[in-house]
């Protein structure tokens, strides 16, 4: 457990290090010379390393605009953020169930394993992906394990039976959620080589799927095919069309702050300018994103480059599951402002519902959901379905992030510990694999164990030709389906 915590904390817990390793393994399989090797690792590491500079300058300095509107107003809400659910679950679990939070790291151990062992056995399971994102591993983690035990009681006096449980169930979603997104994720990067490993794994799935159905014709049009007219040309460059969106959108909330509160919170010094601090607060909405988007270019070659050793020579027709970022090199740039606005105004909207309905649970705004859900919803949706799609899916995601968060966190009772997860996945497709659970006991876990196995028999059976060829190459797979 030392050598597995030591693992968990320096390696796993930081993506660009087990990006770095995975890196590293799959040249070395490839017999590259150790200056190869190493060069590699290094530019993987420096490139997710950039990604997640502007990952977290993204979440920063904006989400304490977002929880400031909390504190301004004085009021009792549950954040929905996967740090404040996190934050949630540590504080909470011993109270609750009377569990120590570090069975989370165990419980982290063992369905990794079993994630490595469904893809080992890809013929049988039909999985074909490695959930490699260990910050995203830690938060769902804690929050898997607050609604587990919640919905099974009769497993807490059973410790060693609760955390196979947990595993299993935690594991399979992990392989199943992950493997769903491939078929999006090669066909958007033109066979990348990676898939999605994140909090809305099923969400890019089923909104890619409905995009695809309801919105795939040639009369939608991709939101890099409008040329707009006269001064609203200015909008075809992502860098002006991102900052001047965020100019407006997080301009409004500053100004409903006010000067006095970001001065109170050390947001704004005396005598700084109010005007100037907006300007500047929003402009970097634009930087982080650039760099983000930077960081994706230089790791993702990388990464796909060695893993093939790993696919050839350990779990062969597989891929990495990434971080939703990486996914912002791909695609059109425009529908990331887009998708993250569409997102937030079905937030906000969810959210005057539950005020006006005197729901016992109010919901604010975490930045992480509402940006990377559905951004990355938006992204998927324009591809498959264009404008319209990027407008309307990720808007009908916020709605669900609010009213699903609400439900599940006010009926497990994380929801007084002021977080939770909040994210696609967790507000849709874990409330109701915690009710089947908590309804149907031992046969509920069967049910969602049996479940989640299924999917990708589905997927392959819908699909024999392709299903695996995808993966393996993709230039026969769409070969294949240009005959089709």
């Amino acid at each position: 457990m030392k050598c597995w915590t030591y693992f968990a904390i320096n390696i796993l817990q930081k993506p660009a290090f087990m990006i770095g390793l995975i890196v590293t393994i799959g040249y070395i399989l490839l017999n590259k010379h150790w200056y190869e090797v190493l060069a590699g690792s290094i530019k993987a590491i420096v490139g997710y390393l950039i990604l997640s500079v502007g990952s977290a300058g993204l979440v920063n300095n904006f989400r304490p605009v977002l929880v400031g509107l909390k504190n301004r107003f004085n009021m009792s809400a549950m954040v929905i953020d996967p740090y404040f659910g996190q934050n949630a679950v540590t504080s909470g679990v011993k109270e609750v169930f009377g569990k120590d939070f570090g069975n989370v790291m165990i419980l982290l151990l063992i369905a990794f394993i079993i994630n490595i062992l469904l893809v080992r056995f890809r013929k049988i399971t039909k999985l074909r992906s490695l959930f490699t994102t260990g910050h995203v591993q830690v938060q769902q983690s804690a929050t898997a394990y607050w609604l587990i035990l919640f919905a099974c009681p009769f497993l807490i006096n059973n410790n060693i039976g609760i955390l196979i449980v947990m595993a299993l169930i935690l594991g399979l979603y992990w392989a199943v959620g992950s493997n769903l997104t491939i078929k999006p994720c090669q066909e958007l990067t033109d066979g990348g080589g990676f898939c999605i490993a994140h909090q809305q794994m099923f969400g890019i799935a089923i909104n890619s799927w409905i995009a695809e159905k309801f919105f795939g014709n040639k009369k939608n049009k991709k939101i890099d095919d409008f040329k707009l007219p006269g001064f609203m040309s200015i909008f075809n460059d992502n860098m002006i069309c991102t900052s001047i969106l965020m100019l407006a959108f997080f301009g409004s909330i500053l100004a409903i702050l006010g000067k006095d509160y970001l001065i109170q919170e050390n947001f704004l010094k005396e005598g700084q300018s109010m005007i100037f601090y907006t300007i500047e607060t929003c402009l970097y909405f634009g930087v982080y994103l650039s760099i983000l988007q930077l960081g994706v270019r230089i790791f993702v070659s990388e990464l796909t480059q060695s893993f093939q050793g790993i696919a050839e020579k350990i779990l062969p027709g597989s891929v990495p599951g990434v971080d939703c970022a990486v996914i912002y090199g791909f695609g059109s740039s425009n529908a990331i402002p887009i998708g993250f606005l569409a997102g937030f105004a079905g937030q906000i909207l969810a959210i005057i519902a539950l005020i006006i309905l005197k729901s016992p649970v109010l919901v604010i705004c975490g930045f992480v959901p509402v940006f990377f859900d559905n951004a990355t919803i938006a992204v998927f949706a324009n591809e498959k379905g264009g404008l319209k799609a990027s407008l309307i899916l990720p808007f009908i995601s916020g709605i669900c992030q609010v009213f699903g968060s609400a439900l599940i966190a006010g009926w497990v009772g994380m929801a007084v510990y002021g977080g939770y997860l909040g994210m696609w996945d967790w507000a849709l497709v874990w409330p109701v694999m915690t009710g089947v659970m908590k309804i149907g006991s031992y046969l509920g876990i069967f049910i969602i164990v049996l479940f989640l196995l299924f999917i990708p028999q589905i997927q392959y059976r819908l699909d024999k030709e392709g299903y695996f060829l995808i993966t393996e190459d993709f230039e026969k797979y769409k070969n294949l389906k240009n005959k089709i």
